[in-house]
């Protein structure tokens, strides 16, 4: 059985994902792309052979020979394109975040409900070979308890200022910091209760006059008792810095992987190495493994293996710890939900 595939916003996301679908998985067929933007969606069409393509993404939702969606839109209508997407019956794969408020998260998520299709979220981390491998030794017992979570996101460069407007993307913290805030549920097997959060912006000033930051530090207190920290920056000048720390009671795991290439330099002036570009070099594998699971969960009738429920929690938790910034105070998750 092939699952006939739609693709919605073609913008540097949505291309990654329609490479995915037309190169690595050979369950799917791509059959049409909406963007608000002709011109793109014609492009990325033309790029991967696919013949349909609309500006109007509720024209493709028409289709009844289309399974299933990819979406890919701008942040702020991800939650209006997921209802629309479960009202015409289409599974669904959205690329984080749910939604950018609560209430939007639960009419996306009362929408697939009503619908009975299926919603996976697009926190591609999960699918990244050393953080499987983490989460399993975890599971093992191999570091005991987990008690403390550490867990850095630096961007190389700051994102475009109109990215960056609060209404757009969440800001800093709710945007760059929503991977972290999943993988600490994930990995530490509990939820996160109380964020305190702290920021500022250091190095681009001009982020001052959309409302957003380039810098900030997230302290998290879990249910199970244990304490964690995530940092987020737009200003990694040397690279592109993705950082994961697990303390356990019996031993700890870190996940990280600067280098790009396995190469040293070794000159009189010192030794040297190149690092990790941005994240479609780090994360090009996990990307394509998020997208081969979702079909697979279709294809198999079974629950997404990251559900709109975990898009929820991320999306509770980078709110509280935006308000927690705004008001220099400690946020309880239950507060915001």
């Amino acid at each position: 059985m092939t699952i006939r595939m739609g693709l919605i916003g073609a913008g540097r996301m949505g291309a990654t994902f329609a490479h995915h679908l037309i190169n690595s998985i050979a369950e799917a067929d791509l059959l049409a792309i909406a963007d608000a933007h002709g011109k793109t969606a014609g492009e990325v069409a033309a790029r991967y052979g696919v013949d349909s393509t609309y500006n109007d993404y509720y024209r493709l939702l028409e289709r009844p020979d289309i399974d299933a969606v990819v979406i890919a839109s701008p942040t702020n209508t991800h939650a209006e394109v997921i209802q629309a997407a479960a009202q015409a019956g289409k599974h669904i794969f959205c690329e984080k975040p749910l939604a950018l408020t609560m209430e939007d998260c639960d009419a996306a998520i009362a929408a697939v409900k009503a619908a009975g299709v299926k919603l996976q979220l697009g926190f591609m981390r999960r699918f990244d070979a050393g953080y499987v491998a983490a989460k399993r030794k975890i599971e093992e017992g191999l570091i005991g308890k987990p008690v403390m979570f550490k867990s850095t996101g630096r961007d190389p460069k700051r994102t475009s200022l109109e990215f960056a407007r609060r209404e757009n993307s969440g800001g800093l913290i709710a945007d760059m910091a929503a991977h972290d805030f999943d993988l600490g549920r994930w990995l530490m097997g509990s939820e996160v209760q109380r964020v305190y959060s702290e920021g500022g912006c250091l190095v681009y000033p001009e982020l001052q006059d959309v409302g957003d930051i380039d810098n900030a530090v997230v302290n998290l207190r879990f249910a199970s008792g244990a304490i964690g920290n995530v940092d987020v920056s737009r200003n990694a000048v040397y690279g592109y810095d993705i950082r994961t720390e697990v303390l356990g009671s019996e031993g700890g795991l870190v996940i990280s992987k600067i280098r790009q290439t396995p190469i040293l330099v070794m000159t009189r002036e010192g030794v040297t190495h190149d690092t990790v570009p941005y994240f479609m070099e780090r994360f090009g594998e996990a990307y394509a493994a998020e997208i081969r699971d979702f079909v697979g969960c279709i294809l198999e009738d079974r629950e997404p293996a990251v559900t709109a429920r975990d898009g929820r929690a991320a999306a509770a938790i980078g709110i509280a710890a935006t308000i927690s910034f705004e008001e220099g105070r400690p946020v309880l998750i239950k507060d915001v939900e």
